[in-house]
């Protein structure tokens, strides 16, 4: 069977991560400081989106899936955003819990003549405290029997524990729903048992120990997490070179990028997990559903700042192939 992308519509997915805000100054570059050998932006407009998980989010509401949201935001201006903009996408907001001790991450991007020049972040890493995992706990367990699918979106800020991911897992495990993972922790033991993972290069590299630098390299990268994770598929993307798909007792599978011209990688992995996410839903094979992942991140990364695929998009792009 092929993936029908309006089936899309159907899917439940369950969101659990770090809420971040990007936010973007846009302006221009006409002159180097007399302070120091530094351009001086001449700001002319903000704007702000959800990053992070909420980039997901995003993604996945862009593609007609019904989405629930669980996360902490803080308690100060940057938190309020997080609320605002997961209502203005019609997301509910009360797997959301409210912790000041954790300030929202905001990563603000400096972008002149639609180049990026700068991104200044303003962050706190620390885990979540024994109580809000307790919250996070039981506000999945009330909700993951609705949900089609997991996606767990780990920026390494501190929300993603091996306890939590470990709690996930079980709970997906006894509803029969698939978990899929995007790392940024370089311990990638706490994802044990997940259904895929899906790190970039950089990441494989790091968690493998390993200097990738051949297609042997990257194989054996690829392996070696497998066997160190116990996972039965592995996806891992890179770049311009496309990505590379692994199943348990098959040969890597590699597909190659579709992106025609890269402005900003900015959030391409958000797409490719939930693309790939949405297709296995939909009852697509792993090779399908990351093909599909593919196409839409070679949208996505044409586009500058953190940006998502519509589905018209997609469809156009799936249609040319």
């Amino acid at each position: 069977m092929t993936i029908n992308v309006d089936d899309f519509t159907k899917v439940k997915v369950l969101v659990i991560g770090d809420l971040m805000i990007d936010e973007y100054l846009w302006g221009s570059v006409d002159r180097i400081s007399p302070e120091a050998p530094v351009p001086v932006v001449s700001v002319q407009k903000e704007s702000h989106a959800l990053g992070g998980a909420g980039n997901v989010i995003h993604n996945l509401v862009a593609m007609g899936a019904e989405v629930t949201a669980i996360g902490t935001a803080g308690t100060g201006k940057t938190g309020q955003m997080i609320f605002e903009k997961l209502e203005d996408l019609g997301i509910e907001t009360d797997g959301v819990i409210s912790e000041p001790q954790r300030p929202t991450t905001r990563k603000t991007r400096v972008i002149a003549s639609n180049q990026q020049v700068l991104r200044i972040d303003k962050e706190i890493k620390k885990n979540i405290n024994a109580d809000t995992l307790e919250k996070l706990g039981k506000i999945i367990e009330s909700k993951i029997s609705n949900a089609s699918l997991v996606i767990i979106s780990d920026y390494d800020k501190g929300l993603v524990t091996r306890e939590l991911v470990q709690k996930i897992v079980t709970l997906a495990e006894k509803y029969n729903i698939l978990t899929l993972a995007d790392p940024k922790s370089l311990n990638f033991s706490k994802y044990e048992r997940v259904s895929i993972l899906t790190p970039n290069k950089k990441e494989a590299s790091l968690a493998a120990n390993m200097d990738i630098k051949t297609e042997k390299d990257l194989f054996d990268a690829g392996w070696k997490i497998m066997d160190q994770v116990k996972l039965e598929r592995l996806l891992l993307t890179c770049g311009k070179d496309g990505m590379v798909l692994f199943e348990k007792g098959r040969e890597p599978y590699t597909i190659e990028s579709k992106a025609r011209q890269v402005f900003d990688v900015s959030g391409a992995g958000d797409t490719v997990i939930s693309l790939l996410g949405l297709g296995l839903a939909t009852g697509g094979t792993f090779k399908q559903s990351a093909s599909i992942a593919n196409v839409a991140a070679g949208i996505v990364v044409a586009k500058i700042g953190t940006a998502t695929a519509s589905i018209d998009e997609l469809k156009r792009a799936l249609s040319d192939q």
